[in-house]
Order: C-alpha cells, then sequence, then structure tokens
C-alpha cells in the first residue's frame, strides 16, 4: 500500500507542475531583463547587485522562482520523487515554450530537438528511480571533497578554454548547473552531522557562483542554451552524484538500462543546446539600456 494518501497525491503533483511552470517562467523572464540591462561586472559586485535586485521587474521574476523552490520542496513532501521529477522534467519544455514567447520568434530546430531530447532522457530517469532505493552508503569526506574539486575544474575548464567552441552563452549555463549540482551532492553529506557539516561554507559559496555565472549567462546567450542547460545539469547530475560519490548501486534489469539511455538522451539534448552554429551568429544579446 502507498504511504501517500490519494489527495496528497494529486496536491503534491499539481504543486509539482505549478512549481515547474514557476520556476523555468522564472529563469526566462529574468533572461530577457538581464540581457537587457548593462553589462554586470565582476570587478564591481556590489553595483551588478544593486543592478539586478533594484530592477523591480526582475526582483519579481526572482522572487517567482524561489516560490516554485518553495513548492517543489513541498511537493517532495506530498508525493514521492520518482513522480514529482518527472513533472519537473517536463519544465525544460515550458522553459522552451516560454523562451519563444519571450523572444518573439521561432527557435532554432536543434534547440527543440535538444530540448525533446533532454526531456525524454529526464522522464526515463526519474522513471528508472521507481524501484526506490538502489542501496548506497553514507559519502565519505574524501569523495565529497573531490567532488567539489572536479566541479571547481569543470567550471573553469568551461569558462577558459571550452566557452569558445560552444554557442554563446553556453559554457555560462552548463557552469552554473554544475555549480548548483554540487550543491546538492553536497547538500546530502551535511545531513549526515558531524565534520560534514562544515561543508555548509563551500554549498553556499556554490549557490553564489552559480547565481553570479547564470546572471552574467544571460547577457551572453540565449535561454536555452543558459537557462536550459543549466536545468539539465542540475536535474542529472545529483543522481550520477549518487552512484559516484555515495556508491548507490544501478537497479537491476529494466530499469538499469533505462537509467543508462536517460543520460544518454541528457547528453545528447545537452549537446545540440550547446552546439555552436559554423556560420556567424547574431550580434552579443546585451547591451546597455535604460530601464
Amino acid at each position: 500500500m502507498s504511504p501517500f494518501p490519494h489527495s496528497a497525491l494529486v496536491l503534491g503533483l499539481v504543486l509539482a507542475l505549478v512549481s515547474a511552470g514557476a520556476f523555468n517562467w522564472s529563469w526566462v523572464a529574468q533572461h530577457t531583463i538581464t540581457s537587457r540591462m548593462p553589462r554586470l561586472e565582476l570587478r564591481r559586485p556590489l553595483w551588478s547587485l544593486k543592478l539586478l535586485f533594484s530592477h523591480r521587474r526582475w526582483l519579481a521574476a526572482f522572487l517567482v522562482g524561489i516560490g516554485g523552490w518553495v513548492l517543489y520542496v513541498l511537493a517532495l513532501r506530498l508525493a514521492p520523487l520518482s513522480l514529482v521529477q518527472s513533472v519537473s522534467a517536463g519544465g525544460v519544455g515550458l522553459l522552451a515554450v516560454f523562451a519563444q514567447r519571450a523572444a518573439g520568434e521561432r527557435l532554432p530546430r536543434r534547440e527543440w530537438i535538444g530540448v525533446a531530447f533532454a526531456v525524454v532522457g529526464l522522464v526515463f530517469l526519474s522513471g528508472s528511480l521507481a524501484g526506490g532505493s538502489t542501496g548506497g552508503h553514507h559519502g565519505s569526506w574524501t569523495a565529497v571533497i573531490a567532488c567539489f574539486a572536479a566541479a571547481g575544474v569543470g567550471v573553469l575548464a568551461f569558462l577558459g578554454p571550452i566557452q569558445p567552441l560552444l554557442a554563446p552563452g553556453a559554457a555560462w549555463g552548463i557552469a552554473a548547473g554544475l555549480m548548483y549540482a554540487t550543491a546538492d551532492i553536497g547538500t546530502k553529506a551535511v545531513w549526515q552531522g558531524g565534520l560534514f557539516l562544515a561543508l555548509v561554507v563551500p554549498i553556499w559559496a556554490c549557490h553564489v557562483v552559480a547565481f553570479t555565472t547564470i546572471q552574467m549567462g544571460f547577457q551572453r546567450g540565449r535561454a536555452l542554451a543558459t537557462a536550459g542547460l543549466s536545468s539539465f545539469c542540475t536535474n542529472a547530475l545529483p543522481i550520477l552524484g549518487g552512484l559516484t560519490v555515495y556508491r548507490e548501486h544501478l537497479p537491476g534489469g529494466g530499469l538499469g538500462a533505462l537509467r543508462i539511455l536517460a543520460f544518454a538522451c541528457v547528453v545528447v539534448g545537452a549537446a545540440a543546446v550547446a552546439r555552436r552554429e559554423p556560420a556567424a551568429g547574431a550580434a552579443p544579446l546585451a547591451h546597455a539600456s535604460p530601464r
């Protein structure tokens, strides 16, 4: 018998759907506004933060995103993780629809293909969780720190030598997703208590870096190349972290094969969205303009 009452299950899935809509609308709205602001500068952090948080429309969109996250947490309380994640995975499709409406033009075909692969992959990934717990252990201090270090190296690589190989803004979106995913993996370790409580500081640092990179990415690329790729990473990488950091086991049989296929679909989708067009693209999005 399911531990979730039917009424709670239905309410949880409704909250998950509303959460997905709120969160992805927030990303697109923030992208639209940030891309039209004067260029944000790392050398002027307080000025850049004031520019963002003093903009009423951006702040409203940001708060809608926070509200979406709160609804997601409530949905997890009322419904199984696999079902909530399945609904949340569809949010990537909503992001594409919102992005097309905000841009007032059709999205490139490769972006729709990438979104389709990613949505299928994330739904498969959620379906592979239907078998329940697949074991696992407490993460070792070495493994968790190695995860943070690997994410840091990845961010430097994507924002450095890899960036020119990708679509404008894509490297910034992936970097933000790496940081958000690493924060989620670290948060699981914090619940072990003891020495792991010291991870609270690097976890918050990951959120700060992720927030910074995604906002700067909004000024450099399209919504899907930034928010979309960040969403792909944030949804998929924590499950990969469970396998590598916490030594969770792949489910057996069809569910295990489904999880492998799911990751392959997400990678293909991300590659399609991140691919740089061979021809010269449009002019950079960011330009100074009055609010």
